[in-house]
């Protein structure tokens, strides 16, 4: 076979591969891409998140996820969610439903919203219409009223601010009776 044939015929393979390399790879893409745009729907949730140790974090149920991938939000319907420190049950959230944002950055429970922290004299109930909460940094936050029923007092508040971490709490238009 003379030179100018294996010329061509390399030539011709090569574009074939070329070809090839070039469309299959576009394709894995538009795959991903696809994936990335898709909507997820599951039912009767049950998730536990344990840290590095192994401990249990944080438990929680839900009847209903569904999840955008595109918007990188999640909707929760019934959710039902303990928190852990130390292996010990410091704290709960309940709502009827919770949007979650930004890949779970900011969280917000809405309608017959209820969470209880776990104090070493008693618990601390708060009942409210809506709360946001930032689960890396274990803050939460309303500028709607607030109903707080401790051990020591009973409170109604128009917003809060906490930090879980501290146990800082930063209450507004607070009325209500202490009894220390």
């Amino acid at each position: 076979m003379e030179t100018k044939s294996l010329y061509i015929t390399a030539l011709i393979i090569g574009s074939l591969s070329a070809g090839y390399y070039y469309y299959s790879g576009k394709s894995k893409k538009l795959e991903v891409d696809a994936t990335r745009s898709m909507t997820y729907a599951a039912e009767n949730i049950n998730l536990t998140q344990t840290n590095e140790n192994g401990q249990v974090v944080i438990k929680a149920q839900a009847d209903r996820l569904v999840q955008d991938e595109s918007n990188k939000t999640s909707k929760l319907d019934n959710l039902h969610a303990q928190t852990y420190q130390n292996g010990a049950l410091d704290g709960t959230f309940y709502a009827k439903v919770a949007h979650s944002y930004d890949d779970n950055q900011r969280v917000v429970l809405s309608n017959e919203v209820v969470a209880t922290r776990i104090l070493p004299n008693g618990k601390m109930t708060m009942t409210t219409t809506e709360l946001t909460g930032y689960p890396e940094t274990k803050e939460i936050e309303t500028d709607k009223q607030v109903v707080i029923d401790s051990p020591q007092s009973k409170m109604i508040s128009q917003g809060l601010k906490a930090n879980l971490n501290s146990g800082q709490y930063e209450f507004f238009s607070v009325r209500g009776t202490y009894e220390p």
